[in-house]
């Protein structure tokens, strides 16, 4: 979009309209998991079937990078609400906030493609060491449990606390050099790297999950949710570490988490 450059401060004022497209997001990616589960189908874009069982790489990453951005749009996006707010406070005074929110959206849904892309990769060559060690293939709960205990040591972590601190006050991301303000494409990218900063883990623990699981989906959500709202926020993400690290024990002692499968 033009450059929404400006030297005043941003206003008050927000477009009337302005959660329409996200809204719609969200909603439609929530269907299409709901549907997916419901059909059978959610279990074909599961990673572990789409490694061992299904289609061909060049086949398969796309369609794992399509599950995954509906899941991204599903659970991450309702946790970004104060920064696509911000993106219409700044596209209300140039009155284009369709193709801020689009630029926005975009950006925001690159960063996080990319590091979906990341995550089949390592799994492929997890699955690879896994088929190549008879002792790891006997037991598969040892990386579930080293997935919970990575997710609830996480939440301890100095820079899961200035991600969180980044997407609990998006505002920040608007002012840059010499007083001007980003475009919202950039603001998307930035924002997007705070969220990744704050949330890999757990989105990590949901990959492992699989595609439209929606127990964890739902679980997940109001997680990452509340610790971005919530007047809480930091006090949960701690709650939240000790959960998934006593789960990871539980995964330990008896080798199964419910709706966890194998990465």
């Amino acid at each position: 979009m033009a450059s929404l450059v400006a030297r005043a401060p941003v206003p008050a004022a927000v477009h009337p309209g302005w959660p329409a497209i996200p809204g719609a997001v969200i909603g439609g990616a929530w269907v299409i998991a709901v549907l997916a589960q419901l059909t059978g189908n959610a279990g074909g874009l599961h990673h572990h079937a789409l490694i061992e069982d299904g289609p061909p790489q060049w086949v398969a990453i796309p369609l794992f990078l399509v599950a995954w951005l509906v899941m991204i749009a599903a659970m991450m996006l309702p946790a970004s609400l104060p920064a696509v707010r911000v993106v219409a406070r700044m596209s209300a005074r140039a009155s284009r906030t369709r193709l801020a929110m689009a630029q926005f959206l975009a950006a925001y849904a690159a960063v996080w493609t990319l590091f979906g892309l990341m995550a089949f990769l390592g799994d492929v060559a997890v699955h690879h060491i896994v088929d190549a060690t008879p002792w790891f293939a006997a037991r598969p709960w040892l990386i579930e449990a080293s997935v919970l205990m990575l997710a609830g040591a996480y939440q301890f972590v100095p820079l899961k606390g200035r991600g969180l601190t980044a997407c609990r006050h998006p505002a920040g991301n608007v002012q840059g050099g010499a007083g001007i303000e980003p475009s919202a494409a950039r603001l998307g990218f930035r924002h997007a790297v705070d969220c990744v900063a704050c949330s890999w883990a757990l989105m990590l623990l949901m990959f492992a999950a699989g595609f439209a699981n929606l127990a964890w989906m739902a679980a997940l959500t109001a997680v990452m949710a509340y610790e971005t709202v919530g007047r809480h926020g930091r006090r949960t993400a701690s709650v939240v570490g000790i959960t998934m690290l006593g789960l990871a024990g539980l995964v330990v002692l008896t080798g199964w988490v419910p709706g966890l499968g194998a990465a």
